[in-house]
């Protein structure tokens, strides 16, 4: 498990502006959390140094890249064994229809969300990619009605202080 990272309210108020907009530059953030734009660079350079940022991502609308059917496909595989996991996994992250794919813990080994054309198009990414394999046991799709995004990422609140009155 990675250690945490300590993160003082500067850090954190960056980190909220940037998982809203990524493409805030640096003297607009500066002026949001109230600090110089050399000291802003400097907290983002050790937020992405000490691996909190990992990246940035462009997002997308997947239906108007003509996949507007998006669906989360629970997998079980038998036997479970990582020879198998290895090449299954490094397939399903290939497909292009897959979204993001979860390794679980119970009945259920792994959960794909996958945004495909229609539903001729799951069929037939369920029948030829996924349960056409030998170590697939069961496939369960649940379709996605509406998806919202959440607020930003941020460590958990400390708990109650105890103070000695």
């Amino acid at each position: 498990m990675a250690e945490s990272v300590v993160l003082d309210a500067v850090d954190l108020h960056i980190l909220r502006l940037l998982q809203n907009d990524a493409r805030t530059t640096y003297r607009e953030l500066a002026a949001e959390v109230g600090v110089a734009p050399s000291t802003c660079l400097d907290r983002v350079a050790r937020l992405r140094r000490t691996g909190v940022i990992l990246g940035h991502q462009l997002r997308l609308d997947p239906a108007k890249l003509g996949r507007g059917l998006e669906a989360l496909l629970l997998v079980q595989v038998r036997p479970h064994r990582r020879e198998l996991i290895g090449p299954f996994v490094d397939r399903i992250r290939a497909l292009p229809e897959s979204r993001a794919l979860f390794h679980l813990t119970g009945p259920d080994d792994y959960l794909v969300h996958v945004a495909v054309a229609d539903p001729a198009d799951l069929q037939r990414l369920v029948l030829d990619e996924f349960t056409s394999r030998r170590e697939v046991a069961r496939v369960e799709t649940r379709l996605i009605f509406q998806q919202w995004e959440c607020g930003p990422l941020l460590p958990p609140a400390a708990g109650p202080s105890l103070s000695a009155d």
